[in-house]
């Protein structure tokens, strides 16, 4: 406890880091030997394990060194599974618990299959017994609970992918079935029966993005345009509230399904290094008088203009 109370000190919080994913046997002393043996002479105190499963808190004796660490270890630990590491801040969740109800996966997969199958991807997490509604409790770090909302909305995306095709399938039978119904329906265009164009002109690729990260991708960082346009990739945004769903297609019509996996794999380092980085602070309007309200709105103009990393939305 006395440990754990330490980092809150200004002092010792600048000079820590957080590691979560970590094995779960893992003992303090394999934690520096196996990730951090350069810096091992600079490491003041581990705390591992924490009260989050596979989470430590690493102090350095010195505040440049915990600095230099975060830089170089984020793109050589972003490689292992699950690993990641951020600086501390008490103004980060570092221990989140959900309550998910999953019955809306039950008519396309075994809900029990589906647990097993969040534990493997995300073992950070503790899951509690599934509830026989579907109901279940999820704790584990901020990082961990946004990887398994992300999970969770793929999911759901591929099962809805799964139904269209299955029913488009039923129409073509039918068709076959029923000539009449074909020659009624020849004006209809090939695009909307989905029968003419083959699956790789159709080639495509899906991520689910925190909005607000997306909106500091595609706003402030001018490689994500740069990049759509030189693999001639077409991007189609859905805004879900604090979800945003990309649809990548080529441009060629999936001539090269090559140029979308990579195109795809940048947006991800992207956006899992701005997750980690990205600071937002929420200025609640309402209730506040017409003054006020100016007065932080043109405040927050002249942050904009005064400094190019700042987002307003």
């Amino acid at each position: 406890m006395a440990s754990a109370l330490k980092i809150r000190d200004p002092t010792v919080s600048e000079r820590t880091i957080v590691v979560s994913g970590l094995p779960v046997s893992l003992s303090k002393d394999q934690l520096v030997k196996r990730y951090f043996r350069d810096e091992g002479g600079h490491v003041e105190e581990v705390i591992y394990p924490s009260r989050t499963k596979g989470l430590a808190y690493v102090i350095f004796k010195e505040k440049k060194v915990a600095q230099n660490v975060i830089r170089q270890k984020k793109r050589s630990l972003a490689s292992k599974p699950q690993l990641t590491v951020s600086p501390f801040s008490e103004k980060v969740f570092n221990y989140v618990m959900a309550i998910l109800d999953l019955s809306i996966f039950r008519t396309q997969i075994v809900l029990e299959s589906l647990v097993t199958d969040l534990k493997k991807k995300i073992p950070a997490l503790n899951f509690s017994p599934l509830g026989p509604s579907g109901k279940i409790s999820v704790q584990g770090s901020f990082l961990a609970i946004m990887k398994l909302k992300q999970a969770l909305i793929a999911k759901a995306i591929s099962a809805s992918e799964s139904n269209r095709k299955e029913d488009a399938g039923k129409r073509r039978n039918h068709s076959r079935q029923n000539p009449g119904g074909v020659l009624q329906g020849r004006e209809t265009s090939a695009a909307a029966l989905g029968t003419s164009v083959p699956e790789s002109a159709r080639s495509q690729a899906t991520l689910v993005l925190d909005t607000d990260v997306f909106l500091y991708l595609k706003h402030k960082c001018e490689l994500y345009e740069l990049t759509l346009n030189k693999y001639r990739i077409l991007c189609q945004e859905s805004v879900d509230g604090d979800v945003t769903t990309i649809c990548l297609q080529d441009a060629h019509g999936g001539s090269r399904p090559s140029g979308i996996r990579h195109v795809k794999e940048l947006i991800e380092e992207w956006a899992q290094g701005l997750h980690l980085e990205l600071r937002k602070e929420t200025l609640v309007l309402e209730g506040r008088g017409e003054r006020e309200k100016r007065k932080i709105k043109q405040a927050c103009e002249q942050l904009r203009y005064r400094y190019l990393g700042v987002l307003v939305t």
